[in-house]
């Protein structure tokens, strides 16, 4: 039985023109008479007659026309289930593939124009390595909750310099070179009203990142992602998601230098930091009780963060007045970095002076958001 021509056009609308194997682009088939086109196959997944491959004697007439029992395959793809490789490729095996790949389109081709959203990468360098944050890596992760809009991204990265983040000399320029790049490239896009909703990728010091999110700060939607180790490298937030717990503690005395401590990826002793500000130092405390790199495994573990540290900002300058400042030691993610900055409210909280850990001398004052 031949297949129909409008089960042949259901089928192509499913798989969106796309080997359900490979997912290469197919164009024409071999009806159209495109003979330069890499063509598009149609195949059976139980074959059309009992003694094909995978045949049955009752299912086998039964199946022939039905959309359900065929796939889209390049020339290859066709020719490996059919003929060379006819074992390897069992009944079950070739449904769950048409079901995965038919399944990934519906998704794709369900996602509305509301559901665009501009893709800011950040990448800078991080001791010796360069920290690339590319969009053919990035853009995946936005889906299905996100699409790229115009199909790019917005890329702000340091990259080839031949400074390291250990020396001074590196952040004598580097910031500026953020906020340079942010000006030229995000601010007319969101002054022009352009970027609706953006994704933000980041990954580089701590430092730059929280002077990152001041600059981003909430004039607009933003979701931010975090690069995971765990169990699969990537930025697609895990499946699992064991909520993180924060416990925000204050200091005793209201006197002395002011430090907030974020211990998300590891414990920060007090004692580091008195090293620094003094033993009259004031300590606030925002931690997690399991920490860990892949703590942030889920977007509402970020949205918990800022809200503890709203807090923390508003009952620091309820506490010390408006002529203090922040000193901010931080072990936290990158996510979590990017919302420190986002959170802090220019007019309204405290300047901070950022710290990052440098593996010869401990924390060293690096930057300050005022």
């Amino acid at each position: 039985m031949a297949v129909s021509s409008k089960t042949r056009s259901v089928l192509w609308a499913r798989s969106a023109g796309r080997c359900q194997y490979c997912n290469e682009s197919l164009i024409g088939d071999l009806i159209s008479g495109n003979e330069d086109s890499n063509f598009g196959f149609v195949a059976h997944i139980v074959a059309e007659s009992p003694g094909g491959p995978r045949g049955d004697v009752v299912r086998s007439p039964l199946l022939a026309d039905d959309v359900n029992n065929l796939m889209l395959l390049c020339y290859v793809h066709h020719k490996l289930i059919d003929v060379d490789a006819v074992s390897e490729h069992p009944e079950q095996l070739l449904r769950d593939m048409k079901a995965v790949h038919e399944d990934r389109i519906s998704i794709l081709t369900a996602i509305n124009q509301d559901r665009a959203a501009h893709v800011l990468r950040y990448g800078a360098k991080i001791g010796s390595n360069e920290s690339p944050v590319a969009f053919e890596h990035v853009r995946l992760a936005m889906l299905p909750d996100w699409y790229p809009a115009d199909g790019r991204s917005i890329g702000i990265e340091i990259l080839g310099s031949v400074l390291e983040d250990g020396e001074q000399k590196f952040w004598d320029t580097e910031p500026d070179n953020l906020r340079r790049q942010f000006e030229s490239k995000v601010r007319p896009l969101i002054v022009e009203r352009e970027i609706r909703h953006l994704t933000v990728f980041a990954l580089g010091p701590i430092p730059l990142l929280v002077e990152l999110g001041q600059l981003l700060c909430d004039i607009v939607p933003a979701d931010v992602y975090q690069l995971h180790r765990e169990p699969t490298a990537g930025w697609k937030w895990p499946a699992d998601r064991p909520m993180v717990e924060y416990e925000f503690t204050r200091p005793m005395q209201t006197h002395g230098p002011v430090a907030l401590k974020l211990g998300l990826s590891a414990t920060i002793n007090d004692d580091r930091i008195t090293a620094i500000l003094g033993e009259d130092t004031a300590i606030w405390s925002l931690t997690a009780k399991t920490q860990g790199n892949d703590i942030m495994r889920h977007p509402d573990d970020l949205m918990e963060f800022r809200r503890f540290l709203r807090n923390a900002y508003n009952a620091i300058k309820a506490t010390h007045g408006e002529a203090a400042e922040i000193h901010v030691f931080p072990a936290i993610p990158v996510s979590a970095a990017v919302e420190t900055g986002r959170v802090w409210m220019p007019k309204a909280d405290l300047p901070l002076i950022i710290y990052d850990q440098n593996r010869d001398r401990g924390f060293v004052r690096k930057l300050k958001i005022a």
